[in-house]
């Protein structure tokens, strides 16, 4: 298959030169980056199959610099492509090759801690564990817990609406943030929201939130913080059969438990993660599902109980809940490391994301298998089973011919199957262009075009992160969102693919 991105336009292309020039006005020299060698740091992010050399890469500090940056951007007609910290695996961050990467890495400290409101603001490149631990030794922590917690920022996760293992209970990024400041192309300024609960008018922070750097380029963040529950335990629960362990998961759910985390792993990830960090789960078990339960110290006592009783009517072999917070974290570890850990048994693999009900499990699993077994592929599976958020691991060879290609045929086919099970095609990584050629799957071209239109409300030309989510790159006139004067259309050359 071939990724195929709007073509490079001569017309900036051509500009390069005086696009620079303008630039070094608005940043200093280290905050420019213009060599070769040194943009390449930037030609991908974690969706490492498709690379592109940017234009030129930015790196502003201050918001005043940034609206000059997308001012200057409107001016010359010239693509932006925001970037956090580079982890998206969806490629929402790739850069274009006639484009302006804007890196917001800079933008990297906690602004003020409000406890009595429990909120804070930060700045978008601020790492989503780092929140936790500034408010850590008050009680407090930041819900959304992606694996990538260690490096991803927060203007990512907004950008991705991130989730984690902890969003069952807690929700994702768009459940846990207050508000956003954000410059839209043109370097116009808008704030959404604050400190206080209710949002004014529409729900503008909903609609940025999850919309993948198409919309705006975020600037500041409010999160909610929440104060730590009292206790909080763990549970390995083993199984002999994939299928057991998911029908386990439903039954939690079913009788009205509600987790703080539910995950799943099967064998092949089960013996990955032992051998890259020991962390004692069953080495015999097929299928091991990871529960904790938090709260005040009755109520998570009785919780773990009911869900031992579950696991024994679904017929677990393992049942094992932890007895100290060390044990408890040592659970979890595994689960955190384990996209890492699947290197030591595969030369590549293709993270897949994509969300299912949850009762589809034990078909979806089924299905993956059998799609795996036609392409000559095997895949290690790890998710968020409470809310059915899928993470197959597609292991294959890229220097064997023809791998990439079915690890590629594969991870299509297994979106499509989520999206026939009732599902759809990502949970928190977002479509970015590794999705993108998949909405027509999901959605109609009706769907799309009102999707589109609200795109054209904030960037009527079309220059921000073009490329990316939507399968075909519309004009704004075709969809009656832009003045044609003359019959001449405004930017006549934008690109179709």
């Amino acid at each position: 298959m071939t990724l195929l991105m709007p073509k490079p336009e001569p017309a900036i292309m051509s500009r390069r030169n005086e696009l620079i020039a303008r630039l070094a006005a608005i940043l200093p020299r280290e905050s420019l980056i213009v060599d070769e060698v040194a943009r390449r740091a930037y030609e991908c992010d974690a969706f490492t199959m498709y690379r592109a050399l940017p234009l030129v890469v930015t790196l502003p500090e201050s918001v005043e610099q940034v609206r000059a940056i997308m001012a200057l951007a409107a001016d010359m007609n010239v693509k932006v492509v925001p970037r956090g910290a580079g982890t998206s695996l969806s490629g929402g961050s790739m850069p274009l090759e006639d484009g302006i990467l804007l890196g917001m890495s800079k933008f990297n400290r906690i602004l003020e801690i409000d406890y009595e409101n429990r909120c804070a603001r930060v700045q978008p490149g601020v790492q989503n564990l780092a929140i936790s631990k500034a408010v850590e030794a008050q009680g407090f922590y930041y819900a959304p817990d992606p694996s990538s917690q260690i490096a991803c920022s927060i203007g990512g996760n907004v950008a991705e609406n991130a989730g984690g293992v902890h969003c069952l209970k807690y929700g994702l990024t768009t459940n846990n943030i207050l508000g956003l400041d954000v410059v839209l192309m043109g370097g116009e300024f808008i704030r959404l929201g604050g400190k206080h609960l209710d949002s004014e008018g529409y729900d503008l922070i909903g609609l940025m939130t999850g919309s993948e750097g198409l919309l705006g380029v975020v600037t500041e963040v409010t999160v909610r913080l929440l104060q730590k529950p009292p206790i909080a335990r763990g549970l390995l629960l083993g199984f002999a059969s994939v299928a057991a362990g998911a029908r386990c998961v439903g039954a939690i759910i079913a009788r009205g438990v509600i987790p703080a985390g539910l995950e799943m792993m099967d064998k092949a990830t089960i013996h990955a993660v032992e051998r890259f960090q020991p962390c004692g789960y069953p080495l015999d078990a097929a299928a091991l599902v990871i529960v904790e339960l938090d709260g005040p110290q009755a109520e998570v006592d009785h919780l773990v109980g009911v869900v031992q009783d579950i696991a024994r009517e679904e017929g677990a072999t393992t049942i094992r809940a932890s007895t100290s917070e060390a044990e408890r974290l040592r659970f979890w570890a595994g689960r955190k490391n384990a996209f890492p850990a699947v290197s030591c048994i595969a030369p590549d693999y293709l993270c897949m994301d994509g969300t299912i009900p949850r009762a589809r499990l034990p078909e979806a699993l089924a299905g993956m298998d059998r799609l795996a077994k036609e392409q000559g592929l095997s895949v290690a599976n790890v998710f968020h089973a409470g809310d059915g958020n899928l993470h197959p691991l597609i292991l294959y060879d890229a220097s064997k011919e023809g791998d990439i290609e079915r690890a590629e045929k594969l991870g299509f086919d297994i979106l499509r199957l989520c999206v026939s099970l009732g599902g759809v095609l990502t949970g928190e990584h977002g479509v970015g262009v590794e999705k993108r050629d998949l909405m027509g799957e999901m959605f109609t071209d009706v769907d799309l075009a009102q999707q589109m239109r609200l795109k054209c409300a904030f960037d009527p030309a079309g220059r921000l992160n073009p490329g990316k989510v939507f399968p075909t790159l519309h004009r704004c006139a075709e969809l009656g969102m832009m003045h044609v004067s003359g019959g001449k259309m405004p930017f006549p050359d934008l690109p179709r693919f």
